[in-house]
């Protein structure tokens, strides 16, 4: 009773395109094979009500992703209808063209998007109709076993691509969690940084505020930069997500730390590391990032770059951001396929307001260029 419940209140599975240019592919060549059957085949019974009957509800394929019952009730109902009316008609075998196989992708469509309650009653629907035909049609059980494989065959499918789907986007999921956890962490350190920096600067104005005034005042104009720099690193908090309330109070790795990681892998393929412009007064979230993105794009270069002989990392600051590239020599990349590190730097750079684009080189190896504005972490009060 519980898995029933479970089935009947699984909801549909996201992201169902609406319609897009196979769809209108696959409706023109269901009605040219209707047109071309209905006039080439001799043995059709009703031929009219047959052609129109296929060509008629070929169009339902058009909202099979979005209606997937409405489709299902739609289609096989009809179906079943004309199958009984033939029976009652008495005409040798069922009204119908070959082209109506396509009622096998609208049976696919249903398992692959809908909701649970929409997969029970389409399957209900279009049980009744197998069975109506099925009844008008047979000769012997291994055809009536064989109609009910492709059918089956069908539903499987579109349950397996759902199934698989569904588990790839929760491995996302997890990772973008697991991103957005560390990244808080990291917020954590940084604001702890500051607010340690307010309380000395505080301290100090207060021992010489009765002798040095103007010490004072400079004391709180540090205190009013650190807490304007304090809020806008919490405001990118904002969208990151921790699994636990316990912080890990390690070290912010940032910018400087890129040489010494590249010298710490070895050097084959060598790493070259370039570090241009304004790069002293990196916020330690952007700076934190940056090293997390180049990090993870030297590991997937090591593991993925075939025959390289260099992988250059470049890190170019201004005032307005930070520009950082990787890129290696390896073989064509046109074999390698984005996994989940490649999620977790484009959600590290997405929550800091930047971008990252991954693909391949224009001649070979692989490229990671990115870019994070410093105006989030720089923003004043």
């Amino acid at each position: 009773m519980q898995a029933a419940r479970r089935i009947w209140a699984e909801p549909r599975a996201p992201h169902a395109p609406a319609r897009v240019w196979r769809d209108w592919a696959l409706l023109v060549l269901v009605v040219a094979g209707a047109v071309t059957e209905g006039v080439l085949r001799a043995d059709v019974p009703w031929r009219p009500v047959a052609i129109v009957l296929t060509i008629g509800l070929a169009p339902a394929l058009l909202w099979r992703r979005t209606h997937p019952l409405a489709v299902s009730a739609v289609v096989f109902g009809t179906v079943t209808v004309v199958d009984l009316a033939s029976m009652v008609g008495g005409t040798p075998e069922s009204v119908g063209l070959g082209a109506m196989v396509y009622v096998l992708v609208i049976i696919y469509a249903l398992y692959r998007w809908g909701a649970g309650r929409e997969v029970v009653l389409g399957s209900a629907v279009a049980a009744v109709a197998f069975g109506v035909g099925t009844l008008r049609d047979y000769t012997n059980l291994g055809e009536a076993v064989f109609g009910f494989v492709v059918v089956a065959f069908a539903a499987a499918l579109g349950s397996t691509v759902r199934a698989v789907r569904t588990s790839r986007l929760r491995a996302l999921d997890e990772v973008r969690l697991r991103e957005r956890e560390q990244l808080a962490r990291e917020l954590h350190d940084t604001v702890a940084h500051h607010v340690s920096a307010m309380v000395v600067r505080a301290q100090a104005g207060r021992v010489v505020a009765a002798t040095r005034p103007e010490a004072a005042a400079e004391a709180l104009a540090v205190i009013e930069a650190e807490g304007a720099r304090t809020l806008a690193e919490m405001r990118t908090m904002v969208g990151a997500l921790r699994g636990t309330e316990a912080a890990e109070l390690a070290p912010t790795r940032g910018i400087a730390d890129i040489e010494p990681l590249a010298r710490s892998l070895g050097g084959d393929p060598p790493v070259r590391v370039v570090l241009t412009g304004a790069l002293d007064d990196v916020g330690p979230a952007v700076g934190a990032a940056v090293f997390r993105i180049v990090q993870e794009s030297l590991t997937n270069a090591l593991r993925h770059a075939r025959h390289a002989t260099r992988i250059d990392v470049r890190v170019v600051g201004d005032d307005r951001q930070v520009r950082f590239t990787v890129t290696d020599d390896g073989d064509p990349a046109a074999s390698r396929v984005p996994g989940f590190g490649v999620v977790g730097m484009t959600e590290r750079a997405a929550l800091l307001g930047g971008t990252v684009s991954i693909g391949p080189g224009p001649d070979r190896g692989w490229v990671v260029d990115g870019m994070l504005p410093l105006r989030r972490v720089r923003a004043s009060a």
